[in-house]
């Protein structure tokens, strides 16, 4: 069963493959199979590169299944060059890294217990059973150090016809783990043509489910749906459409993502800048859901931001324009960027060449660095304290109002009359 060859892939896109190449590898692998039984296979790769693998994608990460146990791996690899990383130990996971080279290793499972958000899992040197435990036929598919595969739940036939299927039965599968319904949007984003009905059907049944995941997971899940180039056409399929719009009724400004086609290099967008598109509006949905997701402090102020100054640059139009520099040295050309981006997709009236015009402006500008800081003001006889702070401040808004130019003299000016 592990003798079939995959050799419609010319390459791996990244340092890791193609696999015999790399030592790191085939190190780790030779590592993994000292002392074991030749007629055993003992480690392979699984899921996502394995998946990405079949796909001619780039590759991130590193998954392999081994039927070793955590402590076996440990002390295989303790004298080496690698980092162990224990801190998945209690889910049958060690890390290896070295250098660019960060590998997840877990030994084989199969479920005991589900409750819709974890699983008791029991370890087990049986790759059937490990696969069975998996969400979809295409991550688990299992691929050897030299190139071959074990495919139990025929995933490379449904990724090759752009199939999303659980193993098994889809209600099932739902009800171990409700985060599956995020992921089922996530990949048919990514590699589906057309959406099998019983599988929407059980989704419907069980969106409720969803509510006793943790806000983490469920965001961690809904970035790597932004990460996909393919979100911003997720009004062309509806079934999906509904269900990410239940799942997410916040970001319901999803119709802005239709003019993100006419602009080169889509896939460019980060998280910042889709959630505002999704979430900034008169309602302030953006407060609440910066509120019920716990987001990270950095992203809710970006947001808050962003907000402030679409509402400033819709009552002064003067924003991009005249006073484009000057929000740029105070907000950086990301944000603004996101801004160009989001005003441009929120009003039908802004045409490409409007986007355009404000990207390229953007682009253009450099901003000269403030160069006069506390050791200048103490060397012209100012000394230590708050005197010094609001001096750099009186200068630096000068300097700003002036064009970011100002001249020595005029510096020397400024520190006369505040320590007079």
């Amino acid at each position: 069963m592990f003798n079939r060859n995959f050799n419609f892939i010319k390459k791996f896109k990244k340092l890791f493959f193609p696999f015999y190449k790399n030592r790191d590898l085939k190190f780790v692998f030779k590592k993994l199979e000292e002392n074991q039984s030749k007629e055993t296979k003992v480690a392979m790769f699984v899921g996502g590169c394995v998946r990405k693998y079949l796909s001619d994608e780039e590759i991130d990460d590193i998954d392999i299944a081994t039927s070793l146990t955590t402590e076996q791996i440990k002390d295989k690899f303790k004298n080496t060059k690698f980092k162990i990383i224990d801190s998945g130990i209690n889910h049958g996971t060690v890390t290896l890294i070295s250098n660019r080279l960060k590998i997840e290793l877990t030994t084989l499972r199969k479920d005991i217990k589900t409750d819709g958000r974890h699983a008791e899992v029991e370890y087990t040197d049986d790759w059937q059973k490990d696969s069975e435990r998996r969400d979809f036929t295409f991550n688990a598919i299992y691929l050897d150090i030299n190139g071959k595969i074990f495919d139990p739940q025929s995933g490379v036939l449904d990724l090759k016809n752009h199939n999303i299927k659980f193993i098994g039965d889809p209600q099932t599968r739902i009800e171990e783990d409700y985060l599956r319904i995020i992921r089922f949007i996530r990949f048919s984003l990514e590699y589906s043509n057309e959406l099998e009905q019983k599988t929407i059907e059980a989704i419907k049944l069980n969106l409720d489910g969803i509510k006793i995941i943790s806000k983490e997971r469920i965001l961690g899940e809904l970035f790597k749906i932004f990460s996909n180039k393919n979100f911003i056409y997720i009004n062309k399929k509806k079934d999906l459409k509904d269900i990410f719009m239940l799942i997410f009724p916040e970001l319901r400004n999803l119709e802005r993502l239709k003019k993100l086609d006419l602009i080169p290099n889509k896939s460019k967008f980060d998280k910042e800048t889709l959630l505002a598109i999704l979430l900034i509006d008169e309602k302030n949905s953006h407060e609440y859901f910066s509120h019920k997701y716990n987001i990270s402090n950095k992203l809710k102020e970006n947001l808050n931001i962003t907000a402030k100054n679409y509402l400033n640059f819709k009552k002064n139009k003067r924003f991009f324009i005249r006073d484009l520099k000057k929000n740029i040295y105070f907000f950086g050309k990301d944000h603004l960027n996101s801004l160009n981006v989001l005003n441009f997709s929120n009003n039908n009236k802004v045409r490409l060449t409007d986007y355009f015009n404000i990207s390229n402006n953007i682009k253009k500008i450099k901003i000269p660095k403030f160069s006069y800081d506390g050791n200048y003001l103490k060397e012209k006889g100012m000394k230590e304290g708050s005197l010094i702070g609001k001096t750099l401040k009186l200068i630096e808004n000068e300097w700003i109002d002036n064009d970011f130019e100002i001249s020595n003299d005029r510096v020397l000016k400024i520190i006369k009359s505040v320590t007079n």
